[in-house]
């Protein structure tokens, strides 16, 4: 897609989320959870609309944020301009060369804003990026990546991302900000000229830059189920009964 395509099409699924969010509370009925022999078919409708009347009854409502989605349903449409995109700026300049002329490597950035939870919404516009946030961030924790910003341009700074689907794939992520807002983004993943939300990409990056960091959390991504196990080859070795009887008879 296009930048105004993908734009409109975030218009779109924002809108039938809700939709979707009230069909899945109607299959967690076990009834309405699989399908249905044709004999069934003159009972459907009564039933269904029972299960919506309990639902209705007894369930909270789906949309419990409305001041918030207000608040995102009007960033949606100022950002439908597109000016939120560093894509121009960065083809211009060609800042995807790997020359470190302007650029200087940092593990730290002790002057990106701080950021909360409903900022964060705000700047994605939901919550799935940020869901996938942590499993991004994973290759940035364990070292093989960096951040580099931009010697002359203040609060430029450039990123590398590894893909969640394919292991020879990465993703050049730019983040233009100051002490208090992320200001512009762009990614060259296929999305990442979206301004309507943010790809995965530079969703990790804001996540973890403007909030992660600032929490007590050390582990991040997939966990490592591995320090759980034990080395079979540690354990004592075990005594057979059969010696054990013949040593007390």
């Amino acid at each position: 897609m296009t930048t105004d395509d993908a734009n409109a099409s975030r218009f779109v699924t924002k809108v039938r989320w809700v939709v979707e969010a009230a069909n899945a509370r109607i299959k967690r009925w076990k009834y309405l959870s699989h399908v249905l022999p044709t004999n069934q078919v003159p009972y459907i409708g009564d039933y269904v609309s029972i299960i919506c009347a309990l639902c209705n009854k007894y369930l909270p409502p789906i949309n419990q944020t409305q001041e918030l989605d207000s608040t995102l349903a009007s960033q949606m449409r100022d950002r439908l301009s597109g000016n939120l995109c560093l894509q121009d700026f960065v083809e211009e300049h060609d800042l995807a060369r790997r020359s470190v002329a302007h650029w200087t490597t940092t593990e730290s950035l002790t002057d990106f804003p701080k950021l909360s939870e409903t900022l964060l919404r705000i700047l994605t516009l939901g919550t799935y990026q940020l869901k996938l946030s942590s499993s991004y961030v994973q290759e940035y924790i364990s070292g093989t990546c960096d951040f580099h910003l931009h010697k002359e341009i203040p609060g430029l700074l450039r990123v590398r991302l590894q893909s969640r689907h394919i292991a020879s794939k990465s993703y050049l992520v730019w983040l233009k900000y100051d002490e208090d807002h992320v200001i512009a983004w762009y990614c060259k993943c296929r999305a990442g000229a979206r301004t309507v939300g943010t790809c995965s990409h530079v969703a990790a990056v804001i996540w973890y830059l403007g909030m992660a960091v600032h929490t007590a959390e050390t582990s991040f991504g997939v966990k490592d189920w591995g320090e759980y196990l034990e080395d079979a080859s540690a354990n004592p070795e075990s005594i057979d009964s059969s010696d054990s009887e013949e040593k007390y008879s």
